[in-house]
């Protein structure tokens, strides 16, 4: 099962070092990492996404706990939560048809041309990963020349909140 975890923690040289080693000493997949900080300098939030059973995830809390930097973790999944991903992708668009043809899927989506030039468009998009892996697939495979995504970021519905 995919979980969601955010956490915040020292914003300290290695900190997220001695995250990223924890899951790869235990044999744990991250898919997906942010980091950023956070309205107090002294902290940062990490959104982490990861697969597994319940015990794993169990285990994986556990652990990241247990380490000095974690000031405070919630597993997203657990209730109602807002995910949200960035992606840049350049989309080559030589002729007036393939430009039409993005600009109209790039509307359909609610993604912005961020630039123009003669053989291609840069385009901005968020949403769910789902979203962007669609808008992806819409595409004409052979027309994508990169593709640049942040990872996922997640926060609580409502009042719940990750504070200090």
């Amino acid at each position: 099962m995919r979980h969601v975890i955010a956490l915040l923690l020292e914003n300290e040289a290695g900190a997220l070092s001695r995250v990223a080693g924890l899951f790869s000493a235990r044999g744990y997949n991250i898919e997906s990492l942010t980091v950023a900080p956070t309205e107090d300098p002294s902290a940062s939030r990490m959104t982490i996404v990861t697969h597994g059973s319940d015990a794993v995830i169990e285990q994986i809390t556990k652990q990241l706990n247990k380490l000095v930097d974690v000031i405070k973790l919630v597993d997203l999944s657990e209730s109602s939560h807002i995910e949200r991903e960035l992606m840049l992708v350049k989309v080559r668009a030589r002729d007036a048809a393939a430009r039409e043809e993005v600009k109209r899927l790039s509307d359909i989506f609610r993604g912005r041309v961020l630039d123009v030039t003669p053989a291609c468009y840069t385009i901005e998009m968020t949403g769910t990963g789902d979203k962007l892996d669609a808008f992806l697939e819409a595409l004409p495979a052979r027309s994508i020349m990169e593709v640049v995504r942040s990872g996922c970021a997640g926060i609580s519905r409502g009042e719940k909140r990750l504070k200090i």
